[in-house]
């Protein structure tokens, strides 16, 4: 009979080789959690039933594990199960996962008040002290809202290739879905500002080094979001901002005032 422990690790191999590095990134970590619930023995998936899963939910929390986590945790595993039903290694038991959270909910407002995002975008001054790292973070965010609150994952993937003129097309990496954005003057400014030296590079900024759809790619991204996030939240003390600063809070800021200026 196939087992839990097992059978996730095979999943995310497999993701792994298809070059879906973030989603197979998931779903080792969901797994670690198990393994962290359950201890090192391996189990059933006869064994999953609604008292165990309000159990793993249970120990999510204990361990501080915000909802959102914890809906993440438990939608994977329940993606596992499914996929175990399908290829009849699972008993198919209805309304299983029902007793547990999979939702998702808003724990933190990311979008930026008016007076904190005229705050991030004035200009910061070097003579101050200010570290380049932060100054770079700052003009890298407001970029970001330029370019209709663009994900730091498609920043970081977009190719040379995708800039005719003034506008950018690409596709968003979670959706698949085409985008074309008409920089402003000022957006162009900054893009031509960071934009990629290396003649060799297909990529627009130098975020990235290695082939689009490798695991270096993917750990290169990693560092990348790790570093930018690090230098936010820095800058975000130095502004004395009301509200955490974070890649996501670009998109959130601009889909904000985006929705308010319709």
């Amino acid at each position: 009979m196939l087992k839990v422990v097992t059978f996730m690790k095979q999943v995310a191999m497999g993701l792994q080789m298809e070059g879906n590095f973030g989603t197979a990134h998931v779903y080792r970590s969901s797994l670690n959690a198990i393994i962290a619930y359950r201890g090192e023995e391996d189990l059933l998936f006869s064994e999953v039933t609604s008292e165990w899963l309000k159990g793993f939910e249970v120990y999510l929390r204990s361990r501080g594990c915000s909802w959102n986590t914890v809906s993440t945790y438990l939608r994977t595993f329940r993606a596992v199960y499914n996929r175990a039903v399908d290829l009849g290694k699972a008993p198919y038991v209805p309304h299983l996962f029902r007793s547990v959270y999979t939702g998702t909910r808003a724990d933190h407002k990311r979008a930026l008040c008016d007076d904190d995002m005229k705050k991030v975008f004035a200009k910061l001054s070097r003579t101050s002290g200010v570290p380049f790292a932060v100054c770079q973070a700052q003009e890298l965010f407001i970029l970001m809202f330029s370019l209709r609150g663009i994900p730091f994952v498609d920043l970081a993937y977009l190719r040379k290739s995708d800039l005719r003129d003034n506008v950018i097309t690409y596709r968003r990496r979670k959706t698949g879905r085409p985008l074309s954005v008409t920089l402003t003057p000022e957006a162009m400014i900054l893009v031509k500002k960071y934009m990629n030296r290396d003649l060799s590079s297909p990529y627009l900024f130098p975020l990235l080094k290695s082939r689009e759809g490798t695991k270096e790619a993917y750990r290169e991204y990693q560092l990348a979001l790790r570093s930018f996030n690090q230098q936010l939240m820095l800058l975000g003390e130095l502004l004395g901002l009301s509200d955490k600063l974070s890649s996501y809070t670009a998109r959130h800021t601009w889909a904000t005032t985006a929705y308010y200026c319709e």
